[in-house]
């Protein structure tokens, strides 16, 4: 008789452990990603100086696609972000960013986050400011004319 509470007391325990561990995995949720840069980029219009910074979804259900971007302690929130899904066919062992071309002079462009085991990844928008930049440069002022009307 004891020989079978012992082995119902074990199955009982090894059960509420493995419906336990699925909610153990928290940073596969909101894919918790910190991030050091050594220079200054842009995230869709924000510019981010040197440091140390968390970035991770917001954490609702519903939107899968919204990053939001932390300092390190997670204290101070630097930018949401409405990110636009992005797909890739190999699968990354690690986290991945790339960057778009940008004018010489400002700071790099994220264009896109991959959370390592996804082929699904997070595409951002090139920001305002450095669109604006990059159309300035690219363009003259169109040429003045004075008529004569007075």
């Amino acid at each position: 008789m004891k020989h079978y509470i012992r082995t119902i007391a074990v199955l009982a325990v090894s059960l509420t452990v493995s419906t336990l561990a699925p909610s153990l995995k928290a940073d596969g949720w909101d894919k918790k990603t910190n991030l050091t840069i050594d220079q200054s980029i842009d995230v869709q219009g924000t510019a981010l100086p040197p440091g140390t910074y968390v970035m991770k979804l917001l954490s609702t259900s519903n939107d899968r696609y919204t990053v939001q971007i932390f300092n390190a302690r997670e204290d101070h929130l630097f930018a949401t972000i409405l990110a636009t899904p992005t797909y890739m066919v190999r699968v990354p062992a690690d986290t991945e960013f790339t960057f778009y071309n940008v004018v010489a002079g400002q700071p790099p462009a994220l264009h896109t986050w991959f959370y390592p085991g996804d082929n699904v990844g997070y595409e951002f928008g090139f920001g305002l400011g450095n669109a604006a930049t990059e159309a300035g440069r690219k363009h003259t002022a169109p040429p003045m004319s004075n008529t004569g009307a007075n």
